[in-house]
C-alpha cells in the first residue's frame, strides 16, 4: 500500500527528498575596497555569480553587489555544503572577474584574490523557530 504524502508548498521536490532552505550569504571585497564602483562592474560581477551557481546547482532568489560587498538570497539541495558552495562562488567569480581586468589585478588585488576570507551565512524559511518547536511539542496531541 502506498502512503499518501501531501506536496508542502514552496518546498523543492526531489527524489528521495524534499527541502527548503534559504540562506542569506554576504561577503566583502578584500581590505573592504571599493571595486565594483561602476553599474558596469557591479553587472559583469552579477553575471559571473549567476554563471557560478548555475554550475553548481544554487538557486539565487536575490542579488545585489555593493561596492564592497555582495548579498545574495539562494538555495541549494542538501547533499551540497554550505562551506563548499561558498568557496565555489566566491573562488571562481573571482578567477574569473581577475582574469578579465588584469589592470585591477595588477593594481588592487596583486594577491591574485579580490574576497576576503571570511564571510556571513544565515538560514531563513518560511516558518519561525518558535512555530517549528511548537509543532515538534504538539505531534503527539494530533494522533
Amino acid at each position: 500500500m502506498r502512503r499518501h504524502i501531501d506536496k508542502i508548498e514552496g518546498a523543492k521536490h526531489e527524489r528521495g527528498y524534499v527541502y527548503s532552505f534559504h540562506y542569506h550569504l554576504i561577503w566583502c571585497t578584500k581590505y573592504r575596497k571599493q571595486l565594483f564602483t561602476t553599474p558596469e562592474l557591479a553587472e559583469e560581477m552579477k553575471n559571473l555569480l549567476y554563471y557560478v551557481a548555475e554550475l553548481n546547482e544554487v538557486e539565487v532568489e536575490e542579488m545585489e553587489v555593493m561596492p564592497d560587498h555582495v548579498h545574495m538570497l539562494i538555495s541549494f539541495k542538501p547533499k551540497y555544503a554550505a562551506s563548499n558552495i561558498v568557496k565555489a562562488l566566491k573562488g571562481a567569480s573571482g578567477r574569473m572577474f581577475l582574469a578579465s581586468h588584469p589592470d585591477i589585478k595588477a593594481n588592487e588585488f596583486w594577491g591574485g584574490h579580490i574576497w576576503s576570507p571570511s564571510y556571513f551565512m544565515s538560514t531563513l524559511g518560511n516558518m519561525s523557530k518558535e512555530t517549528v518547536r511548537q509543532y515538534i511539542q504538539n505531534q503527539y496531541a494530533k494522533e
